[in-house]
């Protein structure tokens, strides 16, 4: 009989697969979310509706192989999509670089952005033509535009000084904050829960939120039947739900 000395804890992940999702997903977006609200299993879903579905050559940068599983066979929940490892979670930035370089990709899907190299990563990937899909930790938009290395996933935050006859026309205070450059993503998206999301337009939004306005949204979400309910141009609320 085997013993095992020293076991504090064991950890066993079932992984599983979360169908028809096709019709909520977007193309090109950043997923942030708190801890809970299924955002691998909806993950694992866009890849094999991506590779399965659309026909499109899929890599996923699996970091802490909470999506394509520990085994060397991916898990089928993802499809037809190519699943890269990573050594080190250090190392995640230049494996998304290498998949971009050596496997061709045109939808590269990458597990919790949390690193200034990866941030510049994404950049990169986004500059040359690949749909990249991304998560990252935040609860609202709010925290990743006050967060500093995920801020540039969304442009960037600068403080600009404007002239007295520009502050004058804006009403508004000499030094604001601007967003300094275009997205990395096109849209965000809040998962407040697997099948309640916000969409918001990447600059729109923050654009609005740095003026100190409130942007509006789109809200996807699914009804008692199972179907996708899209409202459109809603006022963004954080505690809708």
């Amino acid at each position: 009989m085997l013993r095992l000395r020293n076991v504090f804890l064991l950890i066993v992940k079932f992984f599983y697969a979360l169908y028809s999702i096709n019709k909520i997903i977007f193309d090109f977006f950043l997923s942030y979310f708190r801890p809970g609200v299924g955002k691998t299993t909806v993950m694992r879903e866009i890849a094999r509706v991506l590779s399965d579905e659309f026909q499109k050559r899929v890599v996923i940068v699996d970091t802490s192989n909470e999506i394509g599983g520990d085994g060397d066979i991916p898990h089928s929940a993802i499809g037809t999509a190519r699943r890269m490892q990573v050594p080190e979670p250090s190392l995640q930035h230049k494996v998304m670089i290498e998949a971009v370089e050596n496997h061709m990709p045109e939808v590269i899907i990458v597990d919790e952005i949390g690193t200034e190299a990866e941030a510049h990563a994404c950049r990169s990937i986004a500059e040359r033509g690949v749909m990249l899909i991304g998560t990252a930790h935040g609860e609202w938009l709010e925290n990743i535009i006050k967060n500093p290395i995920l801020s540039d996933l969304i442009g960037g935050v600068d403080t600009v000084t404007l002239g007295d006859e520009e502050a004058r026309a804006r009403r508004c205070q000499k030094s604001i904050l601007e967003r300094k450059a275009p997205p990395t993503f096109y849209f965000l998206i809040e998962m407040r829960e697997r099948h309640y999301w916000v969409t918001h337009k990447t600059e729109k939004s923050v654009d609005m939120l740095l003026r100190g306005k409130t942007p509006l949204v789109e809200i996807r979400k699914r009804d008692d039947r199972f179907n996708v309910v899209v409202d459109r141009w809603k006022t963004y609320d954080r505690h809708d739900i």
